[in-house]
Parts: structure tokens; sequence; C-alpha cells
């Protein structure tokens, strides 16, 4: 199984999301630190979930870290960005 897709499939696990884009960067970062040859290492997160509805967007990347905590050491995901909103939120900014 790719990391994208353990991460997508983590990320529905805990939050069953209305909607979930997880995209690997990685090819963005080749000869960065913390990037590897096989890639893998940068990801893009767009999730919404009825879960972040009040929350903060501190709470709210806490909450997705949280999720995949053992995932994000550096010999597995460098980086990930996140963007977490509620399904009022998404509707509101489509």
């Amino acid at each position: 199984m790719s990391r994208k897709d353990l991460i997508d499939g983590r990320l529905r696990a805990a939050f069953a999301p209305v909607h979930l884009a997880v995209t690997d960067d990685s090819h963005r970062h080749a000869g960065h630190r913390g990037a590897r040859p096989e890639g893998e290492t940068h990801f893009s997160v767009e999730i919404v979930s009825d879960a972040f509805a009040g929350k903060s967007r501190l709470e709210r990347h806490r909450m997705v870290n949280a999720a995949l905590a053992d995932e994000l050491v550096p010999e597995r995901i460098h980086a990930l960005a996140i963007i977490a909103k509620s399904p009022v939120e998404w509707t509101a900014s489509a």
C-alpha cells in the first residue's frame, strides 16, 4: 500500500470526511532535505469533515496530525500541508 493510500484510509476512518484529497507533492521537493528519490515524503491534504466544526485552525491541524502520528516521522513523512474545513466553510468557499 502506498503512503498516500495509507494517509487517505486513516483520515477517512478518523473523520468520515465529505471531501478528502491527498496529494503526493514529493516531486516538487526533489533534492530538498527530507526528500527521498522514491518519493512519498511530502504530502498535501484537503479534508472537509463535521469533526472540524467549531475548532480553530490549530486544533484541526492537531487532530489530523494525531490521526497520522506514527507516520509523521522523518523516515516516513517529512512534510504535511493541511487544509481542514467544516462542510459549512467548504460550501461557502466554493
